[in-house]
């Protein structure tokens, strides 16, 4: 299957791959969104027919959702589940604390409630989303639409006294008309080229009168898997310390692993 995808796309499936032989039976499962989280839900799936999978998915988006029907999970709201077990979920960017930017798929309030109502939250992702320092991928800021550019303003009058290189706010557009999410509110992204205190950031910025939330995910993330075009697919634990590296072929099999504390 995987001969025929591009090197990027390779390394998202190994890391989704990974990461959805992770669930096992009777969990209930938050379901991200994106490109990564995609190649999961269709994973999970897999397993679902194969294997007769049985879990509840909490999905962080209707396009998440509609996928996730599609492949025959079981889709439950987050109010019917409950607490989860665990959250499935990609990243526009992570740094080396696990501390991640969110939202270019325009979900991360979604994505945020729900990875925030998880025992865990596993981060997959392809090696190009590793940062050292946070804020070269705009961050995503969702606002309702009464009086948006006023808290843009307020926005871009905050990030004058934070750490950060850019004070750019610009709408989100879908074609003409704004980008409006799920909820029906729109997303300011700020283009910030480096964020200092990412913790700080996050504060400051849900203070702002008309923010809703932000996309920046600090100690939420409990674990990444990191997804090469190779095969190599690298399971890093920031609570335990340790990373683990896997090697999978084309049809997922383990060929290695090997642990490093």
């Amino acid at each position: 299957m995987t001969r025929d995808l591009s090197p990027i796309d390779k390394a998202k499936y190994n890391a989704a791959r990974r990461a959805a032989d992770m669930v096992q039976d009777g969990m209930r499962v938050g379901l991200g969104t994106g490109s990564t989280a995609a190649w999961m839900v269709r994973r999970i799936g897999e397993r679902v027919q194969n294997e007769g999978l049985r879990i509840k998915g909490v999905p962080t988006s209707t396009r998440t959702a509609q996928l996730a029907r599609e492949v025959g999970i079981e889709v439950v709201s987050l109010d019917q589940a409950g607490w989860l077990d665990l959250t499935i979920d990609g990243a526009d960017e992570f740094d080396g604390e696990l501390n991640l930017i969110k939202g270019g798929g325009g979900a991360h309030l979604q994505e945020k409630i729900v990875a925030t109502a998880s025992d865990q939250m596993i981060v997959i992702a392809d090696a190009g989303k590793e940062v050292e320092t946070l804020g070269a991928f705009p961050l995503p800021v969702e606002v309702i639409p009464f009086g948006w550019q006023t808290t843009r303003t307020l926005i871009e009058e905050a990030l004058d006294t934070m750490d950060v290189l850019g004070t750019s706010a610009k709408l989100r557009m879908n074609g003409e008309a704004p980008f409006v999410t799920d909820e029906g509110n729109h997303i300011l992204d700020l283009h910030l080229q480096r964020i200092g205190n990412a913790r700080q950031l996050a504060l400051v910025l849900n203070q702002v009168p008309g923010v809703v939330e932000n996309g920046l995910f600090i100690d939420i993330c409990d674990k990444v898997v990191i997804g090469h075009g190779d095969g190599r697919v690298e399971l890093r634990d920031i609570n335990a310390g340790t990373t683990e590296m896997d090697k999978l072929g084309d049809g997922g099999e383990n060929l290695f692993s090997d642990l490093a504390d």
